[in-house]
């Protein structure tokens, strides 16, 4: 069984030393570090059960330490160690979130005490928390902000249908959400404990979709060099996610049906037949009914999967969201960006409320994003809001351009290449596989571009 992991921060080396020797001693895991910088490097990247803090550091006190690290783990139990013990001083540690207070010199058998005490708190408080988040909360499953009706609408819908086998449908426009209600739908079902997998139908050519979703026996086609799994047989017993749908091939639509009719599909090069028992979770941006209409996606399948409709609104129709989703993304990159941005401008949200949203809530991220790394402020203001060529397009952020000119750049190479994915590899300067991937990534199908 793996030894409970503790940080422990001091800036007295001595004592420092003392606490890891005692600890260790005593079965746990100890890392010990004598900056606070230290401790917020190693708790982005370890996972403690209990953190020991100084309430004196180098450049900040431990409470201030506490809150940065709850930012990253908020259910870590602190107890802060001082010399200076006040009922004031104990009182505050305790409002801003500490598990104990030890006031030095202390006897180590009372830290160890205290450690254990911690960690059973947590222990018994896990499941109870795992489910508050992500199953029982009604209206706000983990990482969804759901404080308008609409949202709580379809949260209670989620709800109800989470528990049930039935196929699902998430219809919205795209920076909606839809992955996430669909994690949500798989957390809060039997399947739980199972996979949950997830492709874009839209971001993988059809000759590849195919071996994908279903797999394929070694020598089924040139590069098969030995079996694969698909999706399919590796999220047994779980959830796959269907994104994008709506841009299925019809001839991959035909065997998705077959497997939904008979829960058996054959893999590419194979003979027989695998069993396989998931559930499906289908979104898209698209009007299925009138993709049927138009023929471009089968009645029949329409039906399989259309059993349990769920519609996202557009964040313009959810404008109550706006500041708890503000609120919930200055939080995380501020502690991902190790910032001290706390809060927004009136002004600066002022002009997100008015804002139309056309990317929904991952424009809204982005936003957040782009100004918690360009501000130096403990305050976001609004001159980092929206900033726009011509008032109306939002700010890309760095990550957002460079995708830009990296699609835009692929589609220029199979232009000139007609399509030929050999030739733009060594126009590139790039091997064949990695363009295949980058193209997958960008939803770029190299036949749409073939003379």
């Amino acid at each position: 069984m793996a030894k409970t992991k503790i940080l422990v921060v001091d800036d007295d080396r001595n004592l420092l030393e003392l606490i890891h020797m005692r600890l260790e001693a005593s079965g746990y895991d100890i890392i010990s570090v004598d900056h606070e910088n230290a401790a917020k490097e190693v708790a982005g990247r370890e996972i403690f059960e209990v953190a020991v803090i100084d309430l004196q550091l180098v450049k900040q006190d431990g409470l201030s330490l506490m809150e940065e690290l709850h930012l990253i783990h908020p259910d870590l139990p602190v107890i802060i160690l001082t010399a200076h013990g006040s009922i004031e001083s104990a009182v505050e540690a305790m409002q801003r979130g500490a598990f104990t207070y030890l006031t030095k010199p202390f006897d180590s058998r009372e830290l160890i005490l205290q450690i254990d005490r911690a960690r059973e708190r947590i222990h018994l408080t896990g499941e109870i928390n795992r489910l508050k988040e992500l199953l029982e909360e009604r209206f706000n499953f983990a990482n969804i902000i759901a404080k308008s009706e609409q949202m709580r609408r379809v949260l209670d819908q989620v709800t109800r249908i989470a528990g049930t086998e039935s196929n699902v449908a998430i219809y919205g426009a795209s920076g909606t959400g839809k992955e996430l209600i669909a994690k949500a739908i798989h957390i809060s079902s039997q399947r739980k404990d199972f996979p949950f997998l997830a492709i874009n139908c839209a971001a993988i050519p059809e000759s590849l979709l195919e071996s994908e979703l279903f797999g394929y026996e070694k020598g089924a086609f040139t590069g098969a060099v030995k079996n694969s799994k698909g999706l399919f047989t590796r999220a047994d017993k779980g959830t796959i996610f269907l994104d994008e749908i709506g841009d299925m091939p019809l001839s991959i639509q035909a065997k998705l049906l077959r497997v939904l009719q008979e829960r058996t599909f054959v893999p590419l090069g194979s003979n027989g037949a695998v069993s396989v028992d998931v559930r499906i979770i289908v979104a898209t941006n698209k009007d299925l009914k009138e993709e049927v209409k138009g023929g471009k996606f089968r009645e029949d399948l329409f039906y399989r999967i259309h059993v349990i409709p769920v519609e996202l609104p557009l964040l313009k129709d959810r404008k109550e969201d706006i500041p708890p989703l503000v609120d919930h993304f200055i939080k995380k990159y501020s502690a991902r960006m190790e910032k001290k941005v706390k809060a927004i401008a009136p002004a600066a949200m002022q002009k997100l409320m008015l804002h139309d949203w056309p990317g929904n809530v991952r424009e809204l991220e982005n936003t957040i994003e782009y100004a918690v790394a360009m501000t130096n402020r403990a305050t976001l203001t609004d001159d980092l809001i929206l900033k726009t060529k011509n008032g109306q397009d939002e700010m890309l952020t760095l990550q957002e351009a460079r995708a830009r000119f990296e699609k835009t750049y692929l589609q220029d190479l199979l232009k000139i290449t007609s399509g030929n994915v050999s030739k733009a590899a060594e126009l590139a300067g790039k091997y064949r596989a990695d363009l295949y991937n980058l193209m997958k990534k960008h939803a770029i199908a190299p036949q749409d571009y073939k003379a």
